[in-house]
């Protein structure tokens, strides 16, 4: 049967999986088939950007998220795919295949108590193609090993920063300077989570233009300083108050359709 949202909470605390108890999943299972898993990466972003931009954006937003719908939310994923940003210091990734790896076997740990519909609120693109790969295999996997909620089990990827309201606004702030990476809108959303990190921010010289995307010394060659087209500068953290809303209501109407999908 379809799931629905569990409905609004007063405090994301009461949607964190990791400070409920197995029985109250079990009890959780009864009402409501899916899980949000937040799903970052620990990069670059630029001379002024926090490392862990990607990670501390998708978590916020599945927080918020998980206290709009009801849904629980499990601990964030924090590394992802990100090869091409090791040319810069502090920057973690994963390979393709291991992070195709840890997706599967989250998915099937998940599946295997009965989750049906998982939905993964997304921060880094470089994560996308890898993601739904990830998917496919536990689809595959799911069936194989005769779980019985594998006719049912669904994967959905939901990068909060490609949500069209979220773009629509961040044209509007930034224009062309919202660039494709360290981008004033993820930057602000940091710095409404984070006030120590104002103490970054500066002007910053015209960035390298948007372009290809190659291996960790050819993208260090064409994007100097880590930036991609993009002005962090603009960013305040009231736009990251905003950003976090308009993230969260979006999500929510696609959270829905997809839970309650046949």
């Amino acid at each position: 049967m379809p799931s629905t949202l569990p409905g609004e909470v007063s405090s994301s605390d009461a949607i964190r999986l990791a400070l409920r108890s197995w029985p109250e999943v079990d009890t959780y299972l009864e009402q409501c088939k899916g899980v949000i898993i937040p799903l970052g990466s620990t990069e670059q972003h630029g001379p002024t950007g926090a490392i862990g931009t990607d990670a501390l954006t998708a978590e916020a937003v599945a927080l918020e998220l998980g206290r709009r719908s009801g849904v629980l939310v499990t601990p964030a994923q924090a590394f992802g795919m990100a090869e091409h940003h090791l040319g810069f210091a502090g920057t973690m990734s994963l390979q393709p295949s291991t992070l195709m790896a840890v997706l599967h076997d989250l998915v099937l740990s998940l599946a295997t108590h009965g989750f049906e519909r998982i939905f993964v609120v997304n921060g880094h693109g470089g994560n996308i193609a890898t993601a739904k790969a990830a998917f496919a295999q536990a689809y595959g996997t799911a069936t194989s090993r005769d779980l019985p909620v594998a006719p049912r089990l669904r994967c959905r990827m939901a990068n909060w920063f490609m949500a069209g309201p979220v773009m629509q606004r961040a044209r509007e702030l930034y224009g062309n300077r919202e660039g494709q990476h360290a981008t004033p809108s993820e930057i602000a959303l940091t710095l409404h989570l984070h006030d120590s990190l104002m103490e970054k921010q500066r002007p910053l010289p015209e960035a390298a233009p948007c372009g290809s995307i190659h291996g960790p010394a050819d993208f260090r060659r064409r994007y100097p300083d880590g930036r991609m087209g993009s002005d962090p500068y603009l960013a305040k953290p009231d736009h990251g108050a905003e950003f976090l809303t308009t993230a969260a209501t979006a999500l929510r109407d696609d959270l829905e359709t997809f839970l309650a999908a046949a």
